[in-house]
C-alpha cells in the first residue's frame, strides 16, 4: 500500500535524480561550448587561423564553419583544428547536390563533421512556400540523408523567423510541414533558439512535442521580443530583433538548458549575427562564452 510519506520519499528521490541528471548534463555542456564562426564572419577572411586561436583561448571546444573552409583541403583544415583542440561536428558550409557530392561528403567526414546541409536538387526553398513546396523540400532532405548517411552523417535543417509564418489562410507553417515530413534517423533540427523565440515560439513546449528532433542549437539572444504583437509578420519580427550577446537578452537559456535531455541536444553553438557591430566581435563572443558558463554552473 503506498502511504503518503512513502509517495512522498518516491517522489523526493525522482525528484533528486533529476538534479543529479541535470548536473550531469550542464557539466558536460560545459566542456563543449560550441561556436559558430558566421559571429567571426568579419575577422576570418584577414586572418582564420588566428581567429580560430583566439576563439579556442576563450575556452570554446566546436566550431561550426559558415564561410568556408580558408581555402584549405580536409586533411590540412582537420590538422588546425586539431591543432587548437576544436573540433567541427556541423558545418554551414554545406556541400552541393551533383557528380560531385560524395567526393566532398568524403573531404567532410576527413573534417569529422557529422551534419551538413546539401544544396541543389528538384526541391529547393521558394520565396513563398506552399504547403506542397516544402514537402518536396522534405523529401528532398531525407533523400540527401540518405546519401549522407553513407559518410556518418546527418542532414540538418536550420530556421530563422520566416519557417513560422502560417501558409495563406491557415495555422500550419513550414516549420510544422518539415517536423513531420522529415526521417529522424536522416535528418536532424538545428533549432535556432534565438530565432525561434523571435518568431513566439515557446522552445519548452517544440521539445514536449518533438522529443528528440533538436539535435543540434543555435544559441543566440535578443531584446525587444516582449514588445511584438501576434500580428506582426515574422519577416518583421526578425528584422525588428535586437541580437545580443547571449545573457543580455531575453531568451531564458536557464530553463532551455534543463530541457536539453528531452530535445534530444547533441551539440550547440553560440552566435551572434551582428557581433561586428558592436565594435569587437571577439569581444562579443566572450561575453556569451562566460554567460554560457555561467548559466551552466
Amino acid at each position: 500500500m503506498t502511504t503518503r510519506r512513502t509517495f512522498l520519499g518516491a517522489s523526493g528521490a525522482a525528484w533528486m535524480m533529476a538534479q543529479d541528471l541535470l548536473a550531469q548534463d550542464a557539466a558536460e555542456w560545459k566542456t563543449r561550448i560550441g561556436f559558430e564562426l558566421y559571429t567571426v564572419r568579419d575577422l576570418l577572411p584577414k586572418d582564420y587561423e588566428g581567429t580560430l586561436e583566439k576563439v579556442s583561448e576563450m575556452g570554446y571546444k566546436e566550431v561550426e564553419p559558415a564561410t568556408d573552409y580558408a581555402n584549405m583541403e580536409p586533411k590540412a583544415f582537420r590538422a588546425m583544428l586539431d591543432r587548437f583542440g576544436l573540433s567541427a561536428p556541423s558545418t554551414h558550409v554545406g556541400a552541393t547536390g551533383g557528380p560531385g557530392l560524395e567526393k566532398q561528403l568524403e573531404g567532410f567526414r576527413i573534417m569529422g563533421i557529422r551534419y551538413t546541409e546539401i544544396s541543389g536538387g528538384e526541391a529547393e526553398r521558394s520565396k513563398a512556400p506552399t504547403e506542397e513546396s516544402v514537402k518536396r523540400t522534405a523529401q528532398q532532405t531525407n533523400k540527401h540523408g540518405e546519401i549522407a548517411r553513407q559518410f556518418g552523417m546527418k542532414m540538418l535543417i536550420h530556421n530563422h523567423t520566416t519557417e513560422f509564418q502560417p501558409f495563406e489562410g491557415g495555422t500550419l507553417c513550414p516549420y510544422d510541414v518539415l517536423l513531420a515530413e522529415t526521417d529522424p534517423s536522416l535528418v536532424a533540427m538545428q533549432l535556432d533558439i534565438g530565432w525561434a523565440s523571435v518568431a513566439g515560439q515557446n522552445i519548452l513546449e517544440m521539445f514536449q512535442k518533438h522529443p528528440g528532433r533538436f539535435e543540434l542549437w543555435h544559441v543566440k539572444d535578443a531584446r525587444g521580443i516582449k514588445l511584438m504583437t501576434p500580428q506582426m509578420r515574422q519577416s518583421d519580427r526578425q528584422r525588428s530583433a535586437a541580437l545580443v550577446p547571449v545573457g543580455l537578452g531575453e531568451v531564458d537559456y536557464k530553463s532551455i538548458f534543463a530541457a536539453a535531455r528531452q530535445a534530444g541536444l547533441k551539440h550547440f553553438c553560440v552566435e551572434q549575427d551582428n557581433a561586428a557591430d558592436w565594435g569587437d566581435s571577439l569581444a562579443a563572443a566572450r561575453v556569451s562564452y562566460r554567460n554560457v558558463l555561467r548559466l551552466l554552473s
